[in-house]
């Protein structure tokens, strides 16, 4: 039957999430496919997208929106939530994930993937980068990387999937290809065989995606013997490819979906690690995507049969852009710097307006603190704000932020310093701050404005919407996960609106009317 239909050119843009949607996990079921994301630090965690073609996609909500499942107090920068894996049997969502520094490996379950989802159910072994997988006998195995650089490999147990509890012992199953850091590791059974499939060699000019096949679940697998997706000896515009998952579409095609990062000339990129997509080739048994042959591209051409289920989106809803009024609740594609805390941020205050105050902790400590923003997915886009904040105490203060984490953020905004109220720019880079601009403050509300291009972003305010004053300025590369101080850093930019005490929890309120971005 599939024969007798006719293929189309399916034409689709590349990335299918941009900015900060790393290690995607992909499920079919039913109508819709389902994509989950890494989220780290940020709250609510691991967002969750539905598409019917694969191109068009709208987020329905995070996994992780309660504490009682997510608890992130403490945790530092590109810690939290790592690599999560969406999986569908007999009716019920499975995503399993490592809290990192939390409570580890474990999962939850939904009937509506929309949520609500269970509590977390944990389960016993395994380092970071657990999966699941249903096999027909009944079986559930857990996959899960073990180890660290060149010592890691996949570990891989049975489990009863109603408690988590490990019915065997785990079991050393695939060391990968030799290099650094075998994570990510997937089982999948296809056309009667076993498939382990995993990255290798690191999030960076490394990275690639590897598989094995084996007639068992647990090996040993036959590995095939190059890379089946890498950019690694490529120059391209799409770099650091890997960290893939499969799926089978309607009509029996297959796809991957898997990060990569689109690199400026200079090497970096403020967006992070993005969600592509590329069809899946298979030959004599083995699927293959690209092995530095350029196929993946940004402006991607495909001859595929048409999906059975049209997308009902004529645009990607995922890439969110304009103005949002705070009339109602915050969308979905807000998050938070860690847990958020009670009361510190709410649109019900003074309806049409979205309130924030400020705790003692600032945007270069890892406690609590008061933000709420959004990814950056343009490198060329604005950001403005319009703010009402007339600090009464010392310290208090307010305003916009571009934040990769504690070492690196840019804002502008307003605080009360020496007795009186000023506007101010300030820089923070590799750990180091530094106020760029500071003026006083005229008039109670302001707009405040952060430009981004390729190189640089660019602080500036008015009062009236029409003539704009220059505060500052900043490089991009200073943001860019590549850029890193300490430790590596996994996310990309989040542009939010934030307030801070500075010491002692801030008694004015700060409001924000309105927020756009525009590109």
């Amino acid at each position: 039957m599939k024969d007798q239909l006719l293929s189309k050119t399916i034409r689709y843009t590349n990335p299918i999430l941009p900015g900060f949607y790393p290690d995607p996990s992909i499920v079919k079921a039913e109508d819709y496919f389902y994509l989950i994301c890494s989220s780290f630090e940020y709250f609510p965690g691991v967002p969750i997208f539905r598409s019917r073609d694969l191109i068009h996609w709208e987020q329905i909500g995070n996994v992780l929106d309660r504490f009682s499942q997510l608890d992130l107090t403490g945790q530092k920068s590109s810690d939290g939530i790592y690599a999560p894996v969406i999986r569908y049997h007999e009716g019920i969502f499975y995503m399993i994930t490592t809290d990192v520094r939390g409570i580890g490996n474990f999962y939850v379950t939904a009937t509506n993937p929309a949520g609500p989802w269970s509590d977390p159910i944990r389960i016993p072994y395994g380092g970071i980068d657990p999966s699941l997988f249903f096999d027909d006998d009944g079986k559930v195995y857990v996959t899960a990387q073990q180890g660290a650089d060149y010592d890691s490999h996949a570990i891989q147990y049975e489990i009863n999937i109603a408690t988590g509890e490990a019915l065997t012992d785990p079991q050393i199953v695939w060391y990968g290809d030799g290099g650094p850091w075998t994570e990510g590791p997937h089982l999948y059974k296809i056309n009667g065989l076993y498939y382990m499939m995993s990255a290798s060699g690191g999030t960076a000019k490394e990275h690639r995606e590897i598989i094995g096949r084996s007639e068992n679940p647990y090996g040993p697998f036959e590995r095939y013997p190059e890379p089946i997706l890498t950019h690694r000896n490529l120059d391209h515009p799409i770099q650091y490819l890997g960290h893939a998952d499969l799926v089978e579409d309607h009509q029996g095609d297959w796809w991957a979906v898997f990060l990569g990062v689109r690199l400026t000339d200079d090497g970096y990129s403020v967006l992070g690690r993005e969600t592509f997509l590329a069809p899946v080739v298979w030959k004599d048994g083995w699927p293959h995507i690209d092995n530095n042959e350029g196929t993946v591209s940004l402006d991607m051409s495909v001859q595929r049969l048409e999906m059975t289920e049209a997308s009902n989106l004529d645009r990607n809803e995922a890439i969110v852009v304009g103005r949002e009024d705070f009339d109602a609740e915050l969308g979905p594609h807000w998050l938070y710097v860690r847990n958020p805390t009670d009361g510190k941020c709410t649109v019900t205050e003074r309806p049409g307006f979205l309130t924030l105050y400020g705790q003692e902790a600032g945007l270069n400590d890892t406690q609590q603190i008061t933000f709420v923003g959004r990814r950056q997915q343009h490198l060329n886009a604005s950001f403005t704000a319009c703010i009402s904040f007339a600090p009464a105490f010392e310290g208090e203060e307010a305003g916009l932020c571009i934040r990769r984490d504690e070492d690196a953020h840019y804002e502008i905004g307003i605080r009360r310093s020496a007795g009186q109220n000023i506007i101010f720019a300030r820089l923070t880079e590799r750990g180091e701050s530094k106020i760029v601009h500071e003026s006083k403050q005229e008039t109670e509300q302001l707009l405040l404005r952060i430009e981004s291009t390729e190189d640089e972003y660019n602080l500036t305010c008015s009062e009236d919407g029409q003539s704009w004053l220059r505060l500052g300025s900043g490089t991009a590369r200073a943001i860019s996960p590549e850029a890193f101080v300490h430790k590596m850093c996994f996310t990309g930019a989040v542009v939010g609106l934030y307030a801070t005490g500075n010491g002692q929890e801030s008694q004015t309120p700060a409001r924000f009317d309105w927020f756009e971005y525009l590109v």
